[in-house]
């Protein structure tokens, strides 16, 4: 949520916040929707890819419900400071988009089909910002991890622009980047609305399917 100042500029590496050598928390292991490790290594044979549609809340809220997704966790990734706090990544100093971890199990769902979700429930248009939530912290983004997730990434973005343009959307302003450091959030920010089932949720989507492919 948006309580810190809202900084709609990406702040530039030198001028980031010098952060932490090592975390200033603890975060759970377990994932307490799905009883899996929420921080582990992915298991053998999954596949990771790390999403940010603005606010996290709500974005893990809607992967974790998903077929084939093992586990969700919430955290800090695309920008600059290590080991940041929630209150840091607010002020837009730190560089990082709110952004959620999902570890997916390739036999049972597709990347594909993930991506189709994560257009669907935000407005990926809308830059350094969700609906209400203003800041660089609320970017849409994409961190992948294998080759194929980026070339797929990128296919999809270009088969769901057409589709909203005429609708009035501007271009998508989605950033499609090789996930790098990254950082759990807080205990308190995992699964939240499973813990606060009428908590907050901002969801600015376009209200535009994805293309059915031929």
């Amino acid at each position: 949520m948006s309580f810190f100042k809202r900084n709609t500029a990406l702040v530039e590496p030198e001028a980031a916040l010098p952060g932490r050598p090592t975390p200033g928390y603890a975060v759970p292991a377990e994932n307490i929707v799905l009883h899996t490790p929420q921080t582990a290594p992915a298991p053998e044979g999954f596949e990771e890819v790390w999403f940010g549609t603005g606010c996290f809340w709500g974005t893990e809220e809607i992967f974790w419900q998903l077929p084939g997704v093992y586990t969700t966790a919430v955290g800090y990734a695309g920008g600059y400071s290590p080991n940041p706090t929630y209150e840091e990544v607010c002020t837009g100093g730190t560089g990082h988009t709110e952004a959620v971890r999902i570890v997916y199990d390739p036999t049972k769902t597709t990347f594909t089909d993930l991506l189709k979700v994560f257009w669907e429930t935000h407005d990926p248009t809308q830059g350094m910002r969700q609906g209400n939530d203003l800041g660089s912290q609320y970017r849409s983004a994409i961190y992948y991890t294998t080759d194929a997730q980026r070339a797929e990434a990128e296919r999809t973005r270009d088969l769901y622009a057409p589709v909203i343009k005429p609708l009035g959307y501007g271009d998508i302003t989605t950033e499609i980047a090789p996930l790098g450091a990254h950082y759990y959030a807080e205990s308190y920010h995992q699964q939240y609305l499973f813990k606060n089932p009428n908590g907050y949720r901002c969801h600015s989507k376009t209200g535009a399917p994805f293309p059915a492919e031929v």
